[in-house]
């Protein structure tokens, strides 16, 4: 997953520039020159979309059939693969089908568009993904905290000795499923808005809205979180030209909800993760300290980015 070289000479980090495009001038920012990258009429991206939902259900349904006739799965999988109470099931599954559905999004990027795996990703920087990462674990503990100063009697210790096992199952399925999330909605989808729109908070808002649309079977106060949440990243990943601190965010907070801290209300709940929280009033209340929390994450990025750019002007100037 390096993109720190790409085709035959290009670069891997585009220097902003000001370029005619359709329409008024506008900054062609590292992500939006990814965006703009092969073909991009609306059309390809319907087609390219229905197009990889349909191959990812295919496959997946012909590899879970195969494994039902192999006896390697019980023919009322349906109903282990959503109990996240199972994850010796749960989490493999997990990473299967978003696996799948990964692979179908490449292959319609490069069929309907002609663009390569790292055209979508845009710049790929480890350490971006570890401030992601560590950056919401921190907001997570602390927002943990609030919480249990608010309602101590909302939590127990849930820990036991399947929480190891849990805990390396549900790293490796949701490292998939959350990288595959980010690839399709923070790169396919808000590249395809971008290059459409041409224009930041537009493309943002859709994304995010599109995003959130997703989460509605979890219920208003997830479909809500997550349509924020979607907003704050789009942003982040036009910002930062990627998909590197997105995909660590991402992680953070679906890891941490799959192993320390298991609300009772969530797609997560019976797993033997570390602490059990049973706080239905805080819901959202909860939703709302999120909504704060990644708009701060997301102002942080902004200035920072901001201001490396600034210097880096500096120093060249000098």
């Amino acid at each position: 997953m390096h993109a720190n070289e790409h085709d035959s000479g290009r670069s891997a980090e585009p220097a902003p520039a000001e370029r005619q495009l359709a329409g008024p001038p506008v900054r062609l920012t590292p992500n939006l020159e990814y965006a703009l990258r092969g073909r991009n009429a609306p059309w390809r991206y319907l087609a390219g979309f229905v197009g990889a939902v349909v191959l990812a259900i295919t496959v997946a349904g012909v590899i879970i059939i195969g494994l039902q006739l192999s006896h390697l799965l019980p023919l009322d999988v349906a109903r282990s693969l959503q109990d996240a109470a199972q994850p010796a099931t749960f989490y493999p599954a997990t990473g299967l089908i978003f696996g799948v559905l990964l692979l179908s999004f490449v292959a319609a990027a490069r069929v309907a568009h002609g663009k390569k795996f790292r055209d979508i990703i845009g710049v790929w920087r480890w350490p971006l993904f570890g401030q992601g990462l560590a950056i919401w674990l921190v907001v997570l503990l602390v927002a943990t905290l609030i919480d249990f100063l608010i309602d101590p009697a909302g939590f127990r210790v849930t820990a036991g000795a399947q929480t190891p096992k849990l805990a390396a199952l549900a790293l490796g399925g949701l490292a998939i499923q959350t990288f595959a999330e980010e690839f399709i909605f923070r790169g396919y989808v808000t590249q395809g808005l971008l290059a459409a729109t041409r224009r930041t908070m537009p493309t943002a808002l859709i994304s995010g809205v599109l995003f959130g649309a997703m989460h509605i079977p979890n219920g208003v106060p997830q479909a809500v979180s997550a349509t924020v949440f979607g907003v704050m990243l789009a942003l982040i990943a036009i910002e930062t030209g990627g998909l590197a601190f997105t995909s660590g965010l991402h992680l953070a907070n679906n890891a941490f909800g799959a192993v320390v801290l298991i609300s009772s209300g969530d797609a997560f709940r019976g797993s033997p993760g570390v602490l059990t929280q049973s706080s239905p009033q805080l819901m959202w209340w909860d939703t709302a300290v999120g909504a704060v929390s990644v708009t701060l994450v997301a102002t942080w990025v902004f200035w920072s980015q901001r201001r490396g750019a600034s210097r880096r002007s500096s120093e060249t100037m000098v």
